[in-house]
């Protein structure tokens, strides 16, 4: 078990917690939940000893290991894969580095031989046999390929690092396991292995995560960090959405109906206090208002954006027709002969394990890639705008917000741009930050601002909710269902795909697979699991 008690901290006049009391308990796994800034990623630091509060403590039980997902991507450079996993059990890999530094010395002493049975001992408490059984059952999960396990964490490409750390976390049955956006850079079949891994873990997890899909699938607590304090609810993000909007609403009304009472009781009391034969229940309805409990509901941290796309007009019959698209990079081809037509009403997701082919074909539909060969043609009368993985290219001046917008049509002027700012949550003196302070999550939402000042009818996105607290994504995600015309889009968010997409287009090693059909119909087709099966290159099931 792990718990704090009447932790307090604060960044200046900001308060980010106060007197926080919570108990996490073994068997469980929490998701630790709150708007961007409300200090999860630093409650989850004070939890493993890497920050300090202002105040209160943390307890452990004793003798209960803690492992963390490490953020640090080169911190293990100089380590093999293998030893960057096992090294989540510190313990465990001082005693494996000890015992084989004594097994390799030309000539065994006395003392070696004492030394080495203490060892062994140790070795075997800790499940030291199993190390590369369990390591290699954690790799093959995170899709980490058995040729990469003796190489050097620097040789590593980013994304395959933090599943390796990931795995490091994972190693050898921590107690209490503190978890901080573990879905990045994962494909969905390793999200899923994690979901399953998670299910099955019998300790205390608490994870950070923007994905609704995971925090349902994993979680059997929601630990709601808001108004300066963290609030626990028994199930998965689903429940704690229902049962938060209904605590809240009850407040809400509760007060509604106190207000509405003190109202009446003062227009009495108003009425009729002067008067001789009112004045007794005047005086009494004065007592009655003194009693009433009309509860000063504290500002929430938790903001949604307006997010609204309004096509300027419908698409016609003709939307989008490729032929034969090809494109290599870096002697790679991420496209071959790549065909499609798009139809009117289609959200479409491309899925597939390769995130290149994916941004590459959005990127050359968008006009900012040619391709090699093939071509495409829009429609005559599609509009349309993109949403690129990678931002930075459009932040790259020394611009204010309100002037940053005002580059894009159409040109209302400032008031214009700070009211649609406003809606995008960038009120007041925020409407004027510079564009090289915003944080990732920022950027993401001055971008759909732009997007939707195009009133385009065919909107492309290329990973639109990674940096989104959960409150934006709801909002884009609410949004993008409602949009009346066309989506083409990919995403890792699996209830992000499944609330949206209508066809799903899978570009696989060996070829492409195309099905009209929702995302969870098409996870759980068996056909479809074959084919993809027969498409891999090597004969193994292409991922997701």
């Amino acid at each position: 078990m792990i718990s704090a008690s009447n932790i307090c901290l604060a960044y200046g006049k900001r308060t980010m917690f106060k007197n926080v009391n919570i108990k996490f308990t073994p068997g469980n796994c929490y998701g630790l939940i709150g708007a961007n800034g409300a200090g999860k990623s630093t409650f989850l630091k004070i939890l493993s000893g890497d920050s300090d509060a202002d105040k209160g403590e943390v307890s452990i039980g004793k003798g209960l290991r803690l492992a963390v997902l490490r953020q640090d991507h080169f911190a293990f450079d100089e380590e093999t894969v293998f030893n960057t996993v096992v090294m989540g059990h510190r313990r465990l890999y001082e005693v494996m580095v000890e015992r084989e530094a004594i097994y390799s010395k030309g000539e065994f002493t006395e003392e070696d031989g004492v030394r080495s049975g203490e060892l062994e001992a140790e070795f075997s408490d800790m499940n030291g046999y199993e190390v590369e059984s369990e390591a290699a059952v954690l790799l093959n999960g995170l899709g980490i390929p058995e040729k990469l396990r003796q190489k050097k964490m620097k040789e590593l490409e980013g994304g395959d690092k933090v599943r390796v750390l990931l795995a490091q976390a994972l190693f050898g049955n921590p107690e209490v396991l503190l978890l901080d956006e573990p879905t990045n850079n994962l494909d969905l079949k390793s999200i899923q292995w994690l979901e399953e891994f998670l299910g099955r873990f019998q300790n205390t997890v608490i994870v950070v995560s923007h994905d609704r899909h995971f925090l349902n699938q994993a979680c059997t607590h929601i630990a709601d960090i808001d108004f300066g304090s963290i609030r626990t609810y028994v199930g998965n993000y689903d429940f704690w959405y229902e049962a938060s909007e209904m605590v809240l609403k009850q407040k809400q009304d509760a007060n509604k109906k106190a207000s509405d009472k003190a109202a009446e009781l003062k227009d009495f009391i108003a009425r009729f206090s002067s008067n001789a034969s009112k004045a007794k229940q005047a005086t009494s309805r004065k007592r009655l208002l003194e009693k009433l409990d009309i509860e000063e509901l504290p500002v929430s941290s938790r903001k949604y954006p307006f997010v609204v796309f309004k096509p300027e007009r419908p698409c016609g019959d003709i939307i989008l027709e490729i032929t034969d698209l090809c494109k290599t990079i870096d002697g790679v081809k991420v496209l071959n002969d790549f065909s499609m037509v798009v139809n009117k009403g289609e959200k479409i997701a491309f899925v597939g394990g390769n995130s290149l082919s994916k941004t590459t074909l959005l990127q050359i539909l968008a006009g900012e890639i040619e391709p090699d060969s093939g071509s495409y043609r829009w429609g005559v009368t599609i509009t349309n705008t993109y949403f690129p993985k990678e931002n930075s290219a459009y932040f790259a001046n020394d611009l204010n917000l309100i002037e940053w917008l005002c580059q894009y049509p159409p040109h209302e002027g400032e008031s214009f741009a700070r009211g649609f700012l406003g809606r995008m949550l960038f009120s007041g003196d925020e409407a004027t930050k510079m564009t090289n302070v915003l944080s990732g999550g920022e950027k993401v939402r001055c971008m759909l601002a732009r997007m939707m000042l195009t009133n385009a009818n065919v909107l492309m996105f290329d990973e639109p909710t990674n940096h989104l607290d959960l409150e934006s994504i709801t909002a884009l995600n609410n949004s993008l269902i409602n949009f009346s015309e066309v989506i083409l889009f990919a995403s890792h968010d699996h209830k992000f795909v499944s609330t949206v997409a209508n066809r799903i287009v899978e570009l696989t090693p060996g070829g492409v697979i195309d099905r009209v059909m929702s995302f969870d119909e098409y996870l759980e087709s068996a056909d479809i699991n074959a084919l993809r099966k027969e498409l891999s290159s090597d004969g193994a099931e292409s991922k997701l």
